[in-house]
């Protein structure tokens, strides 16, 4: 099988396929939140490192107006196209999460599979909640998803899943290269088995992500004025379950409300 070494994020009709194709739970999830922590009603919606806006587009045909921004110039382009194409309103733009503000206000923000530990430093990690702060409005929340670092127990190494539409089969692994505790970045190899009837060829990349653990999510937490942590859960995304985090905790979703400024 022909190997083809790049940046996986750069083909966003293979990317969209893997991680759209469990989209519901994390939508049914974002519903429920907006309905359990948010007084006002929710009607506009900010994602950063939204990639091929793969929820931004369902929860545009919900009715939500949406947001999204991204680095990736190929994947908002995808985004935009089918936002455009299912006539749903918003607009997704090549921004850096860490830098862009939101107006007007959007009522929820969210980032559910991880992509808050592309930012590499602490000061990025810091400005980038302080720009989604400064775009909710008071009483708005952000639900943010992410993999710590266990202190308990062996952290996850490897994870491998396929999904399929059509003709079109693409099996994913991605596997853990280096941890480095002290610099707090850990390294991941990630490939895509594409196949469809007439081809096949792998897709391999490197992705590097900043770690956390329980206690250092919960200093950086203290370092934004003006977002309260109001909720906990885990990756089984069931709003009556909130999930109690520990120094054994991996997979876990906080519900960050926007305080009076």
């Amino acid at each position: 099988m022909k190997t083809i070494e790049g940046d996986v994020y750069a083909f966003p009709k293979y990317y969209d396929l893997v991680f759209g194709s469990d989209w519901k739970a994390e939508f049914d999830f974002l519903e429920d939140c907006f309905e359990s922590h948010v007084p006002q009603t929710v009607r506009r919606l900010y994602e950063p490192a939204c990639g091929t806006g793969r929820l931004m587009f369902r929860l545009g045909r919900a009715g939500y107006h949406v947001t999204g921004t991204d680095l990736n110039a190929a994947a908002v382009q995808y985004c935009n196209a089918r936002l455009r194409r299912h006539g749903v309103a918003g607009e997704a733009f090549v921004a850096d999460m860490s830098e862009h503000l939101v107006h007007p206000q959007v009522d929820a923000a969210f980032n559910t599979i991880n992509s808050f530990r592309h930012l590499q430093t602490e000061q990025d990690a810091v400005a980038h909640l302080n720009c989604v702060a400064n775009s909710l409005r008071v009483g708005g929340i952000y639900v943010l998803g992410l993999h710590l670092t266990p202190l308990v127990g062996q952290p996850s190494e490897q994870e491998a899943w396929s999904a399929r539409k059509g003709n079109l089969c693409v099996n994913t692994h991605m596997w853990n290269t280096h941890r480095d505790l002290e610099s707090r970045l850990e390294r991941f190899d990630m490939t895509y088995d594409v196949y469809t009837p007439t081809k096949s060829f792998q897709l391999k990349g490197e992705l590097i992500l900043r770690t956390y653990t329980h206690g250092q999510i919960n200093e950086l937490l203290q370092k934004t004025n003006t977002l309260e942590l109001c909720a906990t859960y885990d990756f089984s995304y069931d709003i009556s379950k909130p999930h109690e985090v520990t120094d054994a905790s991996e997979d876990v979703v906080y519900i960050l409300q926007k305080c009076a400024e």
